[in-house]
């Protein structure tokens, strides 16, 4: 939750970024019952949307179930029609693309899927009435026109490479959500799409469930039933995945591990540009404090927690990507220093009190941490942080609690957090970071301005040319450098536990994408649970 989920997402919108979960109420026979069955798979997941409407912000980034975009993501992540019959043609120095779309597509209620379709969804998306945090994301778009029932083409205010990325986003019906409430009608809770399955019952903080779309253009799936139960307690889903009660499960790595010899399942590992961080509000006199954000940045042991907290299963994070990416910037990795951080504090007037906090006049060091309950891995990143952060003199006081209570807090407590994309740096950066989105609802959660990050940020966006795109967020990660808004952690591979009986035709086994922060719920080796089959 940060950045891309917490940086995305208005309350409506906390949608598939974030969200709230709650305990799985369901009892182990109402999941044994569908696990045994040849045709059916229950995974076991963390958190729900809010919303299933990607015109709030559901599927954006793909993989929708229920839905479709005009493209989507291959296993190696590289872009391929679906509902486009092909990838699109970019003209105009790169302000139009033109996509001819796949005839003979339907609904999920047998209406045909057109342009009209494409036009509505986008256009709903950008009405500025429309609670969609992401939108943004569409800035460059300045309109998307119709050409003929099978073809549409979006003009652009300026080049912008990661455009066609934004078109995995799931398409809508008009004939269903045109007229309805956008924000809050029974689309949202009850959605129409041309995707393999089709939602046949949401029970709120238990089970999502689904039926295979006898009709979908892509095939009809042999997992006939598909249910999605949310657990938000990691011990509980661990504890239903070995009594048989669930096909598969995403886990922490200490309890992934417990899986590691257990007969008749496997263990996939998922790279991800998944982060942990802690937000530093900038109306907080502590955490808004530039020498106490450098010292933080320097007091964390990032090492250590990889090693301790993720068993291995992650990399430290020096800022929203990956040291292993190519977008990553060199030079800008932090190493541990305790002593340098307690003489940045020194130098700044912060001086330790009696009792080893430091103060700076009357103002103490001391600020308070929130994780979100249940949340095993942010707890032990929160309470890490805090053992780090105590070594220097400054305290965090860490708190649980769900997102209802945490968000009015964030302008000036702190919070564990989390984000990440794999698709684009401006994907990941721009709602993160730009100034004109502090205090929206989960993006840019410190509040941060930078004038120098801004127009980075604006021009790496506005550009199609790869070295000076590249040049924009090198800038952007000396910038964070200098003057941290936010001390990044851990990036965390996602542990997926699954039965081993099924199987994707001409491979192996399955597989995993390079996910985002987001994770369980649109990703996990059933990405593609509708080309599954069972192994005997």
């Amino acid at each position: 939750m940060s950045a891309r989920s917490v940086r995305g997402v208005s309350a409506a919108a906390l949608a598939t970024t974030l969200a709230l979960g709650a305990a799985a109420c369901s009892t182990p026979s109402d999941g044994k019952s569908a696990a045994d069955a040849k045709d059916a798979a229950v995974v076991g997941i963390a958190y729900e949307p809010d919303s299933l409407s990607p015109l709030l912000g559901y599927g954006k980034d793909g993989n929708s179930k229920i839905f479709d975009g005009l493209l989507t993501h291959d296993a190696d992540m590289k872009l391929k029609p679906a509902l486009a019959a092909r990838l699109p043609e970019v003209t105009d120095n790169g302000r139009t693309y033109t996509y001819p779309l796949r005839k003979g597509v339907e609904f999920s209620d047998g209406k045909p899927f057109t342009a009209d379709d494409v036009v509505f969804t986008y256009r709903t998306i950008l009405d500025a009435k429309t609670n969609n945090a992401s939108k943004a994301e569409l800035d460059a778009v300045r309109s998307v026109t119709k050409k003929d029932d099978h073809t549409v083409v979006f003009h652009l205010k300026y080049p912008y490479a990661p455009f066609a990325e934004r078109t995995v986003l799931p398409i809508a019906p008009k004939h269903i959500a045109g007229k309805q409430d956008v924000n809050n009608g029974p689309f949202t809770t009850h959605p129409v799409g041309t995707g393999p399955y089709v939602l046949t019952r949401w029970s709120k903080g238990e089970k999502l469930s689904f039926k295979a779309n006898p009709h979908y253009w892509g095939g009809a799936p042999a997992v006939k039933k598909f249910t999605m139960a949310i657990i938000k307690d990691d011990d509980v889903r661990a504890t239903r995945l070995r009594s048989g009660d669930l096909d598969g499960a995403i886990l922490p790595p200490n309890l992934a591990a417990t899986f590691k010899s257990a007969q008749g399942t496997k263990t996939y590992t998922a790279k991800t540009f998944d982060y942990r961080n802690v937000t530093l509000p900038s109306a907080n006199p502590v955490t808004g404090a530039k020498a106490v954000r450098r010292a933080l940045d320097l007091a964390v042991d990032r090492d250590a927690m990889v090693k301790g907290i993720l068993n291995g299963a992650g990399k430290p994070a020096y800022g929203p990507v990956p040291t292993d990416s190519p977008w990553f910037t060199k030079g800008t990795e932090r190493a541990h220093d305790l002593k340098q951080a307690e003489r940045i504090l020194d130098d700044a007037g912060w001086r330790k009190g009696p009792d080893g906090i430091r103060e700076k006049g009357k103002q103490r060091a001391s600020f308070t941490l929130w994780y979100l309950s249940g949340d095993k891995l942010r707890q032990e990143h929160a309470l890490a942080f805090a053992s780090d952060a105590k070594k220097a003199g400054i305290e965090a006081k860490v708190e649980s609690g769900t997102w209802e209570v945490i968000q009015p807090r964030m302008q000036h407590d702190a919070v564990l957090a989390g984000g990440g994309s794999p698709a684009d740096p401006d994907f990941d950066q721009y709602l993160l970071l730009h100034s004109s989105l502090a205090g929206d609802g989960f993006n840019n959660m410190s509040r941060y301005e930078n004038d120098t990050v801004d127009k980075a940020l604006v021009d790496a966006r506005r550009t199609d040319d790869h070295d000076r795109r590249k040049a924009g967020y090198d800038t952007i990660q000396r910038e964070l450098r200098k003057d941290p808004a936010y001390i990044f952690l851990t990036h965390i591979d996602h542990l997926y536990v699954v039965a081993d009986k099924w199987r994707v035709p001409g491979e192996q086994g399955l597989s995993t994408q390079v996910e985002p922060h987001d994770h369980g719920l649109a990703s996990g080796p059933w990405w593609n649970v509708e080309d599954w089959q069972p192994t005997k």
